[in-house]
């Protein structure tokens, strides 16, 4: 396997709009191409699986 040491971005498309996914050594985020703010997740979260409490609470900081 190769070591994640620095970010990894992709673009991908969803419903017809476009997004980049940056994948991090502690996090992976997702945000509409053009924009600054998106849906961050940390991999700590994920793997304890607080990651819906932690997105519940990023969408209510956000709106």
């Amino acid at each position: 396997m190769t070591p994640l040491d620095k970010p990894l971005r992709r673009e991908l498309t969803i419903a017809k709009a476009i997004y980049t996914l940056t994948i991090t050594p502690d996090s992976l985020k997702l945000v509409a191409k053009g924009k600054r703010k998106g849906l961050e997740l940390k991999w700590a979260d994920l793997v304890s699986g607080d990651a819906a409490l932690a997105t519940a609470l990023q969408a209510s900081l956000a709106g």
